[in-house]
């Protein structure tokens, strides 16, 4: 997936600060002569970012921070490989469907106790941020802290907005939703493929969600007990995201995509609809057409859905520097002038709340309805399906098979119904594993 998951600002400017954050340091001295190690996967503009962010953090405790950096498709395997050697870095990136397994396998360290001791309030942060690394024991959402959110990620949707202007589409509205239909007719007047151009290009295991919750459907219970694709609201959504395709041909076909795909033609400017996220601005602040965010589109609830990812910050169980290596999981997480250096590197938006809701809303600079973004992290966003299970096998599943339906060679509903017993066994395989 191209959108991948992502110190004063380079410009030295704090774009506006209204003051509203209260955001004191969450760092001390005491760090002298100690080095911690700090593991994490991002592209280079996140790089860059968090050069930034531990040099100040360096300065102002005495520490030194050696930085073990990789790209998303390498971390999981190399942090496992680390964990597996023994040499579990002292702060390290930590997934949200890992939080039920490291905790319970003592990888990571409870910092509730120095949270407190610290006096970070962690109300300032957005809530789902912290509940997502929350566990009691049994369930993810509650109990104890085993991390800090290094950020929120809500996955919105854009749409270029030249193309729309240049070919007399009315704009959409950023406060009214298209239904199904009226996406699909707009993604239709968008395409023309001999003139390399198409309605949109979305990728089924990032973008389904939000069909699918939109209309009623999920892949689970709330309890994370049964799985529940084999539903008629679920089967009419993944059956309307197929047809987008196999009927409208509003999508590159796979020939064409396999020429480039999709999120390159978007960034040409080739296609119309295309998700956003935080991650992607710094990105996308060089490209040649204006875009914006709107709501997804909706089905039969005639509300808008989307999911609402994060990684976290944890702190290993066997650092040897505690109270040194929490310092810095909150000077990453919820330090004032860090996140102004991050939201303003294009990278996510802050961590803080009223930063997020104050100057960050006002700053200059794409998407201009960045009030997208909040409304996501604030009122409608969710956690992927497997965010909260024991491992994501039994959710990983449902892709496997999937590119059939998408060609229009089975139907939605054969194929969750055949689907479902198989995921559901490895669903109560890992509740087994999970000891719940």
């Amino acid at each position: 997936m191209a959108t991948g998951l992502a110190a004063c600002g380079a410009d030295g400017t704090n774009n506006g600060n209204s003051g509203e954050s209260s955001g004191s340091s969450t760092t001390g001295g005491g760090g002298a002569g100690v080095e911690l190690t700090y593991m994490f996967r991002g592209g280079e503009d996140e790089r860059k970012a968090y050069d930034q962010a531990i040099a100040a953090f360096e300065e102002q405790t005495g520490a030194k921070v050696k930085v073990i950096v990789t790209d998303a498709d390498q971390y999981r395997t190399k942090l496992q490989a680390a964990i597996t050697g023994g040499q579990v870095p002292d702060v390290f990136y930590l997934e949200q469907g890992s939080v039920m397994a490291f905790a319970k396998t003592g990888v990571v360290k409870d910092i509730t106790g120095d949270i407190e001791a610290a006096g970070l309030d962690v109300s300032k942060v957005w809530k789902y941020g912290v509940d997502s690394y929350r566990f009691d024991g049994t369930r993810v959402g509650q109990g104890a802290i085993y991390g800090l959110p290094k950020d929120v990620g809500p996955f919105s949707f854009g749409y270029n907005k030249t193309m729309f202007e240049e070919l007399g589409i009315p704009l959409p509205d950023k406060d009214k939703p298209y239904t199904w239909a009226e996406f699909r007719d707009v993604a239709k007047q968008l395409t023309s493929p001999e003139d390399e151009r198409w309605g949109t290009g979305l990728n089924v295991a990032w973008n389904l969600q939000a069909w699918v919750w939109s209309n009623g459907g999920d892949w689970a219970d709330e309890e994370r007990r049964t799985v529940t694709i084999d539903t008629p609201e679920f089967a009419e959504a993944l059956q309307d995201f197929a047809d987008i395709q196999i009927i409208d041909g509003s999508t590159p076909s796979i020939e064409q995509a396999q020429t480039m795909d999709t999120y390159q033609r978007w960034m040409r400017g080739q296609i119309g609809f295309f998700p956003v996220g935080p991650w992607d601005v710094s990105t996308y602040q060089g490209l040649d057409f204006e875009w914006d965010l709107i709501p997804y589109p909706v089905g039969k609830t005639g509300e808008t859905a989307t999911w609402l990812g994060s990684l976290g910050i944890s702190v290993s169980n066997s650092t040897e520097h505690a109270e040194l290596a929490t310092q810095l999981a909150m000077y990453l997480s919820a330090d004032e002038e860090c996140q102004r250096s991050l939201y303003q590197a294009g990278i996510q938006i802050p961590n803080l709340v009223d930063m997020a809701k104050g100057e960050y809303l006002e700053a200059e600079g794409a998407p201009a309805n960045k009030e997208e973004f909040i409304q996501i992290a604030e009122d409608y966003g969710r956690a992927l399906p497997a965010a909260a299970t024991w491992t994501p096998e039994w959710y990983d599943d449902f892709w496997v098979g999937i590119q059939p339906v998408l060609d229009g060679e089975v139907t939605a509903a054969d194929y969750v119904a055949q689907l479902q017993p198989q995921m559901q066994a490895k669903l109560d395989a890992a509740n087994m594993d999970a000891g719940i």
